[in-house]
C-alpha cells in the first residue's frame, strides 16, 4: 500500500476527523454516580456509529450485568496478517468546579495557549477533549483515511471502546471471561496514556495500580456549638486530620511501614534508564503548576521514580462541614477520600490491609472511624525484553514518522485497570501504550484541553503504525 496516498487523504478529511472528536466531547458521559447514567448510553451509542461511519464491522454492543456498554466492532479482512486489539473509552470525568473552567467543560473550544503559560499553540479546551475520547479519534481517523484510498486495511483491527474505565472498570475480570474468544489478538494498543512534553512522543512501559478508599470518623451524634462544648470534647475534624497527617513523613512520602517493605527494587538497568530521562525542574514546575515557594518532595531522576514506580497517597476531598455555611460549631462527623496509587509489582489487597490496620492504630481519642475501600487494580511494567519485539519496533518508527523525532520511553503515574488483565489475557503479548495527553493537558482537573497540532501527529502515528506493522 502507497501510505503517501493514506496520509494525504488524511489531511484531506482532517476537518471531519476534528469535528468526530467535537461531536463526542459535547455528550457529557460522566461514568461516575450520581450524573445521569443516560448520558453515558448516548455517548456508547455514538461510538458505535461512529465505528460503523469510519469503516469497520460487526458494531455489537458487549453486555455485562451492571456495566456501561462495551463498544466493539472489527475489520478482520487480511489473511495471514496480525490482529491487533485496539483500546479506548469513552467515558470522562466529573467537570469539576465550574467556576474554574474558563469555557463550557463540555462545548469544546479552541484557544491559543494556556493562560499563565507561554505555550503558544492551539489547545482544544472540553472535559474528555484528550482524556479519551480523542484516543478514540485518532485510531478511526488512521482507519477511515485507509479505507477511502484501499477500501481494506493492512491488518486485522478489534476494537474494544470502553464506558467505565474512569470508575476503575470494576465489571473487567467479567468481561474477559465472558469474551474470551472474541477478544484474542497478536497485539494490544492503547490510545490512553500521555506524550513527554509538546512536540515529544513517548511510549509509556509501566503504569501504577490503584486503590482508593473513603476514611469517615464520628465523634458526636450531633453538631453542637464549639464554644459550649468545645475543650474536653473531641473534635472530629481534628482526629480525621491527624489519621491523614500519620500516612506520611514530613516529604511527603509513604510512612507504612508494611507498604514501604513491599515496595519492589528497581534493577540497576532500570536505575540506569531514569537516570537518563531528562528533568528541567522549571518546566515541570510550570506543567504542574506548583504554586510560588513551595517545594518538591523530590527532583530529577528521584521525580520520575517517585511519580512512575515508587507509591503514593492523595487526599482526593474532605469534608466536615459547607465550606459556604461555616458555623463557629463542632462537627458531629468528618470524611474524606483518599487514592493510594500502587508502584507495578505491589499487590493491591496487601496495601489495603495494610492501610486499614495502619488507620485503625492511629485512630486518636477512640473515635469511630469507618473504612471502605473500592475497587482496587494493580500496576504494570513491560518486560524489558519486550523493546525488542518487532511490534514495539513497529511503534517507534510510526512515532518517529508522525511527530518528526524519536520517541521516549517512560513511566506514567496513572492507572490503566485494562491494561495488566488484557496482557495476561492474551499470553503476555506485547501492549503499545499510545497517547494524546501532554504534561499540560490537565486531564482530571478543569480546563483539560488537547493540543491540536499533536492530535494530528497522533494520527499520522496511528496511520504509520498500521503500515509499519507489516513491513
Amino acid at each position: 500500500m502507497d501510505i503517501k496516498k493514506v496520509t494525504d487523504q488524511f489531511e484531506k478529511d482532517w476537518n471531519l476527523h476534528l469535528n468526530d472528536l467535537k461531536n463526542l466531547i459535547r455528550i457529557p458521559s460522566v461514568s461516575f454516580e450520581g450524573f445521569d447514567p443516560k448520558n453515558v448510553q448516548r455517548c456508547g451509542e455514538a461510538v458505535a456509529k461512529l465505528l460503523k461511519d469510519r469503516g469497520l464491522e460487526n458494531i455489537q454492543f458487549l453486555e455485562v450485568p451492571g456495566a456501561a456498554p462495551y463498544i466493539y466492532a472489527d475489520w478482520l479482512k487480511a489473511p495471514d496478517k496480525p490482529t491487533v486489539l485496539l483500546y479506548a473509552h469513552y467515558d470522562v470525568q466529573p467537570p469539576g468546579r465550574d467556576e474554574l473552567w474558563e469555557t463550557p467543560p463540555f462545548e469544546p473550544t479552541e484557544k491559543k495557549g494556556i493562560r499563565g503559560t507561554n505555550l503558544k499553540g492551539t489547545r482544544l479546551f472540553a472535559r474528555g477533549a484528550a482524556d479519551d475520547k480523542a484516543g478514540i479519534i485518532a485510531q478511526t481517523a488512521a482507519i477511515y483515511s485507509y479505507m477511502q484510498v484501499f477500501k481494506k486495511l493492512p491488518i486485522n483491527i478489534k476494537f474494544i471502546v470502553e464506558g467505565e474505565e474512569e470508575i476503575g472498570s470494576p465489571h473487567l475480570n467479567e468481561f474477559l471471561l465472558r469474551y474470551k474468544t472474541k477478544l484474542q489478538a497478536d497485539v494490544l494498543m492503547l490510545s490512553d496514556t500521555t506524550n513527554f512534553d509538546i512536540g515529544i512522543p513517548a511510549l509509556t512501559v509501566s503504569l501504577r495500580g490503584l486503590a482508593g478508599f473513603e476514611i469517615e470518623v464520628r465523634a458526636l451524634d450531633k453538631t453542637v456549638h464549639s464554644g459550649m462544648w468545645g475543650g474536653p470534647v473531641p473534635d472530629a475534624a481534628m482526629a480525621l486530620n491527624k489519621i491523614l497527617s500519620s500516612l506520611v513523613d514530613e516529604n511527603g512520602k509513604i510512612a507504612i511501614p508494611e507498604i514501604v517493605s513491599h515496595i519492589p527494587k528497581l534493577t540497576s538497568k532500570e536505575e540506569a534508564f531514569y537516570a537518563e530521562i531528562p528533568f528541567n525542574k522549571k518546566e515541570f514546575v510550570s506543567q504542574v503548576g506548583l504554586a510560588k515557594n513551595v517545594s518538591l518532595h523530590s527532583e530529577g531522576a528521584d521525580a520520575w521514580k517517585a511519580m512512575w514506580r515508587q507509591p503514593s497517597l492523595s487526599v482526593n476531598a474532605m469534608q466536615a462541614a459547607s465550606r459556604t455555611n461555616a458555623g463557629n460549631i463542632l462537627n458531629d462527623t468528618a470524611w474524606a477520600r483518599v487514592t493510594l496509587r500502587l508502584a507495578p509489582g505491589m499487590d493491591p489487597e496487601f496495601c489495603q490491609k495494610a492501610i486499614s490496620n495502619h488507620i485503625r492504630n492511629n485512630t486518636p481519642w477512640n473515635i469511630d472511624v469507618k473504612i471502605s475501600f473500592e475497587e482496587a487494580n494493580a500496576g504494570w511494567s513491560a518486560d524489558p525484553k519486550m523493546y525488542e519485539h518487532s511490534a514495539f519496533l513497529a511503534a517507534e518508527r510510526a512515532l518517529e514518522k508522525g511527530y518528526g523525532r524519536r520517541p521516549v520511553k517512560m513511566g506514567c503515574g496513572g492507572s490503566i485497570p485494562f491494561v495488566l488483565p488484557f496482557v495476561n489475557f492474551l499470553d503476555k503479548a506485547p501492549a503499545l501504550l499510545i497517547g494524546v495527553e501532554d504534561p499540560y493537558t490537565n486531564a482530571h482537573g478543569e480546563n483539560e484541553s488537547l493540543e491540536i497540532d499533536d492530535f494530528k501527529k497522533s494520527c499520522l502515528s496511528q496511520i504509520f503504525l498500521f503500515h509499519e506493522l507489516v513491513n
